[in-house]
């Protein structure tokens, strides 16, 4: 039996793994979908050792990054972002099985965000800067959307949380969480910014999905603001994994 999975280092609010499994069932698909929780990046060549029937993997935090190494190749897209999601196992010629890198993180965002965008929504700030936000800004480029990076340390890439000022909120009326404050069972903490100052010309858009209602968009809604959080992106990702993994040779 062919086997996908997810590796990550604490997989407990996987959606991956229950999405998979319904669609095996729902379309007979004769598979099994595995999370696979690695204690360090360095338990991957063990893991692929063992389950010789892997067809396919996603990832996830915090190995988006450091997956890489451990590759054969990446597409074009997964090398400019610089980081991976999707694992694809393609058969060569002579039967050697190559790991080739993709990230169908940027086709989720960028897809899921498109609908909600208007003519004010013109700069975008991106909470965070783990493997999720290059996804992020990736898809923020194809929209033609001007970006800022917000983190808990000032650096040459990113402002810190104390400098996001009226101004800049007044400015930038995209605010994207990539980081995982909210996520279940944390779910009261949320990224430090001045919400008072947020508009109904606002956009906050949370890759967190577990609580359905984050504490950064109730936070946008009592100013009027329109949010989304990340499950539709999830959506999307998942059914372009399931292309990548099945495309023809």
């Amino acid at each position: 039996m062919q086997t996908y999975g997810l590796i990550g280092l604490t997989l407990g609010h996987s959606f991956s793994k229950g999405f998979f499994t319904n669609k095996f069932k729902d379309e007979q698909i004769t598979a099994q979908y595995k999370n696979f929780e690695l204690p360090t990046i360095e338990d991957f060549t063990k893991l692929i050792e063992n389950y010789p029937s892997i067809a396919g993997l996603n990832v996830t935090i915090p190995y988006k990054e450091q997956i890489i190494p451990y590759l054969d190749d990446c597409s074009a897209e997964a090398k400019a972002i610089g980081a991976i999601n999707v694992i694809q196992f393609k058969t060569t010629p002579n039967g050697n099985v190559k790991l080739i890198g993709h990230n169908s993180d940027v086709y989720g965002f960028t897809e899921s965000i498109r609908p909600l965008l208007k003519p004010v929504h013109t700069k975008a700030l991106i909470l965070g800067t783990g493997g999720a936000s290059k996804a992020v800004l990736a898809g923020l480029n194809s929209l033609h959307i001007e970006t800022l990076f917000v983190s808990r340390t000032k650096s040459k890439q990113a402002i810190s949380y104390e400098e996001v000022t009226k101004e800049l909120i007044e400015e930038y009326k995209v605010i994207i969480n990539t980081t995982p404050l909210g996520m279940h069972p944390n779910e009261n903490s949320l990224p430090a910014i001045p919400y008072t100052l947020l508009t109904k010309e606002h956009l906050l858009y949370d890759l967190v999905y577990n609580p359905e209602t984050t504490a950064f968009m109730k936070a946008g809604l009592q100013q009027g603001a329109t949010v989304k959080n990340g499950l539709e992106m999830l959506h999307l990702q998942a059914i372009k994994a399931w292309e990548i993994w099945n495309e023809s040779p």
